[in-house]
């Protein structure tokens, strides 16, 4: 049996006069809000899909609970992506509208964007009829970063997000007279998630950055580790704060205790997911100091096949989309209900042990950054040689790209150029902090690139300079013997 999808949850709290959204510029009373929604709905009824760039406003979140009531699928946009990159998602999707708040027009219209409108200019119709969507639909096309070629857009259904919501529900304890601050970006599908949840609640949603949203005694706090880390830095504490939901890279230990006194009163939970697999396991830190470590979701079921985890459960996406033959179709979903994305990890005493990623990837700022393509830029650019990329771990930010690079003796490049010519190419995460001029990178026994010895030479050179800005050395990388 489906459960209640995401839209009628919301609407369950429509005839409250409480506050359902603040954001920077006021508030909307879950009255305003839903009705706001229907008449939004009802100007999107008949469509398939639109494309969202959402910022941490009211009229965003109210076009996306509108497509979503109305069953018409939300393009979630960001504001990473490439104006190569926006062309491939909206000839793949086809979006019939693209919202979003006025200042992100200009930077539509420099991906190619012809018409955009704001949130609250799409044409509102109080009077069409708003059909029921199917529990199967597409609710939900989000668009993946740091990618080889077009980006991946993995879609999630209705029943998807419906299970999701379960979860949360079996989880926390949040409902009316409660306060979620979901301080980052509504690009971001964590704080995205925490917003829909929260209204599903009954709950009042704080769109407003941390320091602010701090003062208004919040209940909730969705979190990813770059914004933990700048609470505990502040020298803040809140006693209101009960639970922080964190999603994205690991956070140190260090980071995690001064968090615990910036926010005393609150239990610590850490997910582990991904855009495709949803709700996987969590870590749980409560205010007695009993930590929980693995745990894994209700009704999510884990195999370890050649040491890469598979899970099953009723939360996983549908598919990429994607344009074969002129059609758009979805590829590489689940199979037998089981799907990968290249994590590996074990299972000790029913427990999920994760031990990272097959393929080349990390966590910046809760956004996943591949390091293949960051690679393939360096090596685009005329003479550098040879070019090797790694994750060197940052406190705040999970994990950060630095890379080392051969170049031409014959009249080299600089490192100012190689950084430039990389800001056309790469989205903003996908930028290192650290460029290094090497005289030979560090390859295995089988010639393959020693990301390990890599990473500890860039550790050393970032020590050196300012950990901000992009450094360059002059030293051979050798192998450990082998």
């Amino acid at each position: 049996m489906t459960s209640e999808l995401l839209a009628a949850r919301i609407a369950r709290h429509s005839d409250s006069p409480e506050a359902a959204v603040v954001d920077a510029t006021g508030e909307i009373s879950y009255r305003e809000f839903w009705g706001a929604v229907e008449r939004t709905a009802g100007s999107l009824a008949g469509t398939s899909r639109i494309a969202v760039l959402p910022t941490s406003d009211i009229g965003s979140l109210v076009v996306v609970v509108a497509a979503m009531h109305a069953g018409v699928s939300v393009v979630l946009l960001h504001r990473h992506l490439l104006a190569h990159e926006f062309a491939d998602v909206t000839a793949v999707c086809e979006p019939s509208l693209i919202a979003a708040h006025p200042r992100q027009h200009a930077r539509l219209r420099g991906w190619g964007a012809v018409d955009v409108f704001a949130p609250e200019d799409v044409a509102a119709d109080p009077t069409a009829a708003i059909p029921t969507p199917a529990a199967n639909s597409e609710l939900l096309v989000g668009v993946t970063s740091g990618t080889t070629g077009p980006p991946k857009l993995f879609v999630r259904n209705q029943a998807s997000w419906a299970a999701t919501l379960d979860r949360s529900d079996a989880l926390f304890d949040l409902g009316p007279g409660d306060r979620v601050s979901a301080p980052g970006t509504l690009d971001h599908t964590h704080f995205l998630y925490g917003a829909l949840h929260g209204l599903t609640r009954g709950a009042t949603v704080d769109l407003r950055k941390v320091p602010v949203a701090l003062e208004d005694a919040p209940t909730h706090l969705y979190s990813v580790p770059t914004i933990a880390w700048d609470i505990a830095r502040s020298g803040v504490r809140s006693d209101s704060v009960r639970e922080v939901l964190s999603s994205a890279a690991r956070w140190p230990q260090s980071g995690r205790a001064a968090l615990a006194r910036a926010l005393p009163k609150a239990t610590t939970t850490h997910f582990y997911g991904a855009s495709e697999l949803s709700f996987v396991s969590y870590d749980r830190s409560e205010i007695t100091g009993t930590e929980v470590s693995g745990q894994l979701f209700d009704g999510v079921e884990v195999e370890i096949r050649d040491e890469l985890l598979h899970v099953r459960s009723d939360m996983l996406f549908d598919g990429y989309l994607s344009r074969v033959g002129g059609h758009t179709t979805l590829t590489n979903g689940p199979v037998d209900g089981w799907m990968t994305v290249g994590d590996r990890g074990s299972v000790e005493e029913g427990r999920l042990i994760l031990h990272g990623r097959d393929s080349e990837t990390i966590v910046r700022a809760g956004l996943n950054v591949e390091l293949a393509p960051i690679e393939a830029a360096l090596l685009s650019i005329s003479g550098v040689l040879e070019a090797g990329v790694v994750g060197l771990p940052h406190d705040r930010t999970g994990a950060e790209p630095a890379a080392g690079v051969v170049v031409a003796q014959t009249d080299p490049i600089s490192v100012d150029r190689i950084r430039r010519h990389l800001r056309t190419v790469l989205p903003g995460p996908s930028l290192p902090v650290v460029i290094a001029v090497v005289d030979s990178l560090p390859r295995t026994p089988r010639g393959k690139l020693d990301r390990h010895a890599l990473g500890a030479t860039l550790a050393t050179v970032r020590t050196v300079g300012s950990p901000d800005a992009p450094v360059t050395t002059n030293q051979t990388v050798n192998a450990p013997p082998s």
